[in-house]
């Protein structure tokens, strides 16, 4: 039997964006104009070996310094473009691994992009 192991850490920011496209559904109108949530970050690395190949407190700060800004500015951005833009970053700096970010709004509805080399 194989068996691949990961690491998960979290952190969450505040940030403001909208959805223009929301205009056009019933019902979520809103959306289309700036507004707020609490974005929360959940991110799945493997890991080559069981002793912390990768420290998850120091990936967890790593990743976390990215956002700088105490509310992320971050426009039109949905939840898996916010996704997809830190697994870039993750598969840059922490190439040949399965990765997994989701980012949920609220801790409620959110987005999960995974790269070929998870599961």
């Amino acid at each position: 039997m194989s068996r691949k192991n990961y690491i998960k850490i979290s952190f969450q920011k505040e940030g403001i964006h909208k959805y223009p496209g929301a205009k056009d559904l019933e019902g979520v109108e809103f959306l289309q104009y700036p507004h707020r949530h609490i974005f929360h970050f959940y991110v799945t690395l493997q890991v080559g070996h069981l002793d912390r190949d990768v420290e998850f407190i120091l990936f967890k700060r790593e990743l976390e310094s990215l956002y700088t800004n105490d509310t992320l500015q971050l426009d039109y951005k949905s939840c898996e473009m916010i996704g997809n833009e830190l697994l870039d970053y993750i598969e840059k700096n922490y190439p040949n691994r399965g990765a997994k970010v989701e980012v949920y709004e609220d801790n409620e509805n959110g987005g999960i992009v995974v790269n070929d080399l998870f599961g």
